[in-house]
């Protein structure tokens, strides 16, 4: 097991593992689904954040961050494998082999992104049935996204797990760093409705720039219901900068343990 041939190998286990563990299915899709259902039909006829396109409605506006929350909860079940296989003594295994650390790291993180982006593409399909024009040129550039947003948060988990011994601090930790992080990146409300210190946090939280680029793709033949976000390009910039810093982090903690 060396080169490439190991990126191979350990994400083809990571695809395996997923498809004999159907919870993990249910856990990082359903979730999110039933969140986006009672939050947007239930809230949505009791408030409007400021800052809202007048012309989306609640499951709408919703939409883009319940992508996204998909791809964080699908990258939070497949870094805490990394905390399983310290435990069962596989990733001992591994990193005896003929294959470098960043290379685990970046299959770790290929085979997180892949099942991150499955599951939002399959999201991504019901777009029609919520108003939501969905082209062929914009699905393309909402799963390259989508893509890129995975990557790096998957690579974020990995930070974490690699330096975690136990699957409760993992997700002690996750839950901490993770769930604000979305808050914070304008799934919920926009930047344009916050005040003070909480829109300079939106302001400086890189997935705030992830979920820019999805609502630009996504509502590609809808400019007006885009809102105030970021530019496209500034945020495909911001989001691949994240990846990279992220990935880094990931590799740099592999080699410390």
């Amino acid at each position: 097991m060396s080169g490439f041939g190991g990126v191979y190998a350990l994400w083809w286990r990571e695809m395996a593992r997923f498809l004999r563990q159907r919870s993990r299915v249910i856990g990082a899709f359903a979730q999110p689904l039933l969140f986006w259902i009672l939050l947007g039909g239930g809230f949505g006829l009791s408030f409007r954040p400021a800052g809202t396109p007048t012309d989306v409605d609640a499951l709408q506006y919703f939409y883009p961050g319940i992508l996204v929350l998909v791809l964080l909860f699908t990258a939070i079940f497949s870094t805490i494998a990394v905390v399983e296989d310290r435990r069962s003594g596989f990733l001992q295994g591994v990193l005896v082999a003929p294959i470098s650390r960043a290379r685990v790291v970046l299959a770790q993180a290929l085979g997180g992104t892949t099942l991150a982006v499955a599951q939002g593409a399959l999201l991504l399909a019901l777009a029609p049935m919520v108003g939501v024009p969905l082209t062929l040129s914009a699905a393309l550039a909402s799963v390259a996204v989508m893509a890129v947003v995975a990557f790096a948060l998957t690579s974020l988990g990995l930070v974490i797990a690699w330096r975690m011994e136990s699957t409760q601090g993992f997700h002690a930790i996750m839950n901490l760093i993770l769930m604000p992080i979305w808050l914070l990146s304008g799934a919920f409300f926009p930047v344009a409705g916050a005040a003070g210190w909480l829109g300079w946090a939106m302001h400086l939280n890189p997935l705030t720039y992830g979920m820019g680029a999805l609502r630009r793709c996504l509502y590609f033949d809808m400019p007006t219901a885009v809102g105030a976000v970021p530019p496209l390009a500034l945020s495909i910039v911001v989001t691949v900068a994240f990846g990279a810093v992220a990935f880094a982090g990931a590799t740099a903690m592999a080699r410390r343990g």
